[in-house]
């Protein structure tokens, strides 16, 4: 009943569900969801008591850090580049999902293998391309000087090349998100609003797009927790965000209260995006409201548009993969030539892949409960553990480390400086990268289906293991995949954490820049690229082929 716009049923539903939350915060979830759930959480605790008891090691020496000029200042630097670098990934991966998903595009199991590729260079690497590619003395500078007389390009360093190199190697995280979303989708919805009239850019807008939410709010999502916790490119393109403030203070302050300060401020910026991201996705549902074998979708004509969209996607391989593939190269041929010794790292490589497999199933196994808590018996409780899994992604790799150090030399000594610690720590760093995608794969899941299962006397294990598991492994392979790769990637928490005699790719990479050796790092870059590439590959082709059996 409606009462001058006021609908009265409206309002008892909502109040009828406020006090079922007040009063259930479990919302009805088994003991061997919420559990495993409360027990991931807690670990994410771990640098967060940490960073307190260091601030408050210099009394209320806090206080006048949140007000000075220099915080103030890198706060605006940090939310002004994460702005710039998440909008302008989701507006470069929502064409390039569409066309490798939806359309007729030449050669499009191509694209659709090596447009997420970027992901696997890591950003320390990427913007030492990117400054000796573009840089005012670099290689597009040398190219140009004998054709129209360049003698020097603008300066590349500061927030413009600072935006510019992690947009080129992080939006694949919105793209692998948006593909998986749109080989999920319920081509019935499109096909209703094409019969109605709307041609194939309004139904995308209003029918395609609304159903993307959820995949866009993760992947942007991850892709911002990414820019405000990465060290590596604002670090050589010399740009003051919180990340480099907190290193530089760690590195040359003996006090390190003024960096855990930093790092709590840069926790309460990931408690505003968090909740942003929560507000943009809303509380809608994705899935399938019929039963029924999943269709392929209608694929479009692209028509007189086929060669910009080659070309469109072209131009995005040639400048986030064969650029730098091409300066590292570079460097590798000139050291071989001025008679640097070839050593591929084959020991480093098999530490790094068996390190980032285990971290990446570690991952997975943590997710899940809390994908599961969150999706289905959303609750007060189960959005707060949800929220709270992001905490330790946006912390810099050397702020969760040192928490790890502080945990396990003083009350964990049995771990310290062993596998299982590292595997930790990667855990608390990157499992937001599996359970935003996890999620994401989940809300298309009717769970109903579920339910069906459960009615016919299958446990909510055997639920979970022969009916959701298969529905949702898509998001289950991308979830990991996008763990292995990160930690494949990872440097400080690996410096600080890896057992004696450990050495990774990463840390080799380093060792040689370190010394200002780049064409030393190029054999393990290239091999750190090899390395994380096949999985990519292997994932990109078993995927297109399942979706065209489909």
């Amino acid at each position: 009943m409606t009462i001058g716009g006021f609908n009265r049923d409206h309002e008892r539903t909502w109040l009828t569900r406020l006090r079922v939350a007040v009063s259930s915060p479990f919302a009805g979830a088994p003991v061997v969801i919420w559990l495993p759930a409360l027990l991931v959480v807690s670990l994410m605790f771990v640098p967060l008591v940490y960073l307190g008891v260091r601030a408050t090691d210099g009394g209320m020496g806090w206080v006048d850090v949140l007000v000075r000029d220099r915080t103030i200042t890198l706060l605006r630097n940090t939310i002004v580049l994460t702005v710039t670098v998440t909008a302008a990934s989701v507006a470069l991966s929502l064409p390039l999902a569409w066309l490798t998903t939806r359309t007729d595009l030449p050669w499009r199991r191509f694209w659709a293998i090596v447009t997420p590729l970027p992901l696997v260079i890591p950003s320390y690497v990427g913007a030492f391309a990117v400054i000796a590619f573009l840089g005012p003395r670099g290689m597009l500078q040398g190219w140009l000087e004998p054709l129209f007389g360049i003698e020097r390009l603008p300066e590349i360093y500061g927030f413009a090349g600072a935006s510019l190199t992690l947009t080129l190697f992080a939006f694949p995280y919105v793209l692998l998100a948006l593909r998986s979303a749109m080989n999920g989708l319920d081509p019935a919805l499109e096909e209703s609003s094409r019969s109605m009239g709307f041609g194939a850019f309004w139904t995308f807008i209003h029918v395609t797009l609304p159903s993307l939410r959820p995949a866009i709010a993760a992947g942007a999502l991850l892709i911002a927790l990414y820019v405000i916790s990465d060290f590596g490119a604002v670090s050589l393109m010399q740009y003051d965000s919180f990340t480099r403030g907190i290193y530089n203070q760690y590195r040359g302050a003996f006090d390190r209260s003024v960096a855990a300060t930093l790092a709590l401020v840069l926790v309460m910026l990931t408690l505003v995006i968090l909740l942003l991201e929560g507000w943009t996705r809303g509380r809608a549902r994705y899935y399938r409201s019929t039963a029924g074998v999943t269709r392929p979708a209608k694929v479009h004509q692209l028509g007189r548009w086929t060669y910009p969209a080659v070309a469109y996607c072209a131009f995005i391989v040639m400048l986030t993969l064969l650029m730098p593939i091409s300066v590292v190269s570079y460097w590798l041929v000139r050291g071989v030539s001025a008679g640097e010794p070839l050593e591929l790292v084959w020991d480093a490589a098999l530490n790094s892949g068996m390190v980032s497999v285990l971290a990446a199933l570690a991952a997975l196994l943590m997710a899940t409960p809390i994908v599961l808590f969150s999706v289905r018996y959303p609750s007060w409780l189960s959005y707060l553990f949800e929220r709270l899994s992001y905490m330790g992604y946006a912390l810099p790799g050397i702020v969760v480390a040192l928490a790890f150090v502080f945990f396990g030399a003083n009350y964990l000594t049995p771990l310290y400086q062993t596998l299982g610690m590292l595997v930790l720590a990667y855990v608390v760093l990157f499992l937001p990268q599996a359970v935003g995608i996890m999620r994401s794969a989940l809300l298309q899941v009717n769970p109903h289906i579920e339910e069906a299962a459960k009615s016919l006397g299958s446990s909510q294990l055997r639920v979970w293991v022969r009916v959701t598991g298969p529905l949702v492994r898509s998001g289950l392979v991308s979830g990991g995949l996008l763990v292995f790769l990160t930690v494949m990637k990872e440097l400080p928490a690996t410096i600080l954490l890896h057992p004696i005699g450990f050495e990774t790719l990463p840390m080799r990479i380093w060792n040689a820049t370190l010394e200002g050796f780049w064409a030393r790092a190029a054999a393990p870059s290239l091999l750190l690229i090899l390395v994380a590439a096949i999985p990519m590959i292997l994932l990109a082709i078993n995927e297109d082929r399942r979706h065209r059996q489909n």
